[in-house]
């Protein structure tokens, strides 16, 4: 097995910050919209850092922002994340496994390490899809899964701050991740009969507000028998007419619901739909849901997977396998080549938020293991003959 090299912490720690200042309020929450000025001279401050070490950097047609070592012929291990935010975001989504895959690029470039040659670095463009016109973010991962340039690589591993509380809650300095969730999107409508709430008995009313009302109250518990590790949420409520002495004639909730597993989801739309049908026909209205989106649920490769539990286990044994429940560029880009991710831990489980925050111990051992985990995935996946090549260096 290769000498892996030690990654440059003071550096990672010093971009890190850097990246944070770009697109900065007052309050310190990061406004990198993907498209706007914050998030175009974020991505130039990457090319241009990418090019001074001595690297080539390139923009695609897309946005994302590739970096690798010139005259190289392939294949490549893609590494990365975007760069993109919220509005009023924390500085480290995103941007952590942007600049650790740069980090780690430039450690295996200066150290003059075979596996330089086989890593590409990305930021990828929009993930969020919070920008005017969007269709839902992971635009520039789902782009790449379109191009021949995918042909090219033969995996792709992605480190990111997990963005919630059940790895600082369990004491992990690691996660291997194994999939992300599916989440699928409803909009329940229902129609009554508006009507005087004062002169109106109860047992006279078509009531469609108690219908949205029931079904959104009812979502935790379909969710929890279906699978138990699935959640929902009920974030929009809305009646017609919205007036406290008006009988609802018509109402509408929005829903979400995430899941490891389609059979899960598929469960819980099932659900979902008889009970709205039952609590309809109890309410003497007529009700209706529609599936407004759906992203299946990733499964990663488990070669890559593997690759990614030994070293994060190498690294520490305060570590644990764990789903997403957010959504990443690997969930697109495990459709095309072999995927997995692994988590640092966040404080308090706080993202999207300028509140996010996770140690730096924690943050530069991401980075190590990430490193350590390029060096073990191109001696497994990698071509034979160069495979060889890596473990005899």
């Amino acid at each position: 097995m290769s000498v892996t090299p030690e990654i440059n912490a003071e550096r990672l720690l010093k971009d890190l910050r850097h990246l944070a200042q770009i697109g900065a309020g007052a309050d310190g929450a990061v406004h990198r919209i993907a498209g706007n000025d914050a998030d175009m001279a974020a991505r130039d401050w990457i090319d241009k850092t990418m090019r001074v070490a001595g690297l080539q950097s390139s923009y695609d047609a897309t946005g994302n922002v590739f970096a690798r070592r010139s005259a190289t012929s392939g294949p490549w291990l893609l590494i990365g994340s975007h760069s993109d935010t919220v509005p009023a975001a924390g500085h480290l989504d995103g941007a952590y496994g942007v600049i650790a895959a740069m980090e780690v690029l430039r450690t295996l470039h200066e150290a003059g390490h075979p596996m330089a040659d086989h890593v590409e670095s990305v930021a990828w463009f929009d993930e969020e899809g919070v920008r005017e016109g969007s269709q839902g973010g992971l635009t520039g991962s789902t782009a790449l899964t379109r191009d021949a340039h995918a042909e090219d690589l033969f995996g792709y591993i992605e480190l990111h701050v997990e963005q919630g509380p059940r790895m600082e809650r369990a004491g992990l300095d690691l996660a291997p991740v194994t999939g992300i969730v599916g989440v699928r999107r409803y909009r329940v409508t229902a129609c009554g009969q508006a009507n005087h709430a004062g002169t109106t008995p109860f047992e006279m009313r078509q009531d469609a507000g108690r219908v949205a009302s029931r079904v959104a109250a009812e979502l935790r518990s379909i969710c929890q028998e279906a699978d138990p590790a699935s959640v929902g949420n009920a974030g929009v409520i809305a009646f017609d007419p919205a007036a406290a002495n008006v009988v609802p004639g018509a109402a509408r909730v929005e829903l979400e619901v995430r899941a490891g597993r389609e059979e899960a989801l598929d469960a819980i739309e099932r659900a979902l739909t008889d009970f709205l049908l039952l609590v309809a026909a109890e309410e003497e209205c007529t009700a209706h849901i529609e599936c407004t989106s759906a992203k299946p649920a990733a499964v990663f490769d488990e070669r890559v997977l593997g690759v990614v539990e030994e070293v994060c286990r190498r690294h520490t044994d305060r570590c644990a396998p764990l789903l997403s429940y957010a959504g990443h560029d690997a969930s697109v880009i495990s459709t095309r080549i072999p995927t997995a991710m692994l988590f640092v831990p966040s404080t308090g489980g706080f993202s999207h938020s300028n509140r996010e925050h996770t140690a730096d111990e924690h943050l530069v051992l991401g980075a190590r293991a990430l490193l350590d985990a390029v060096v073990r995935t191109g001696e497994v996946l990698l071509p034979r003959r160069l495979s060889h090549e890596l473990i005899a260096a």
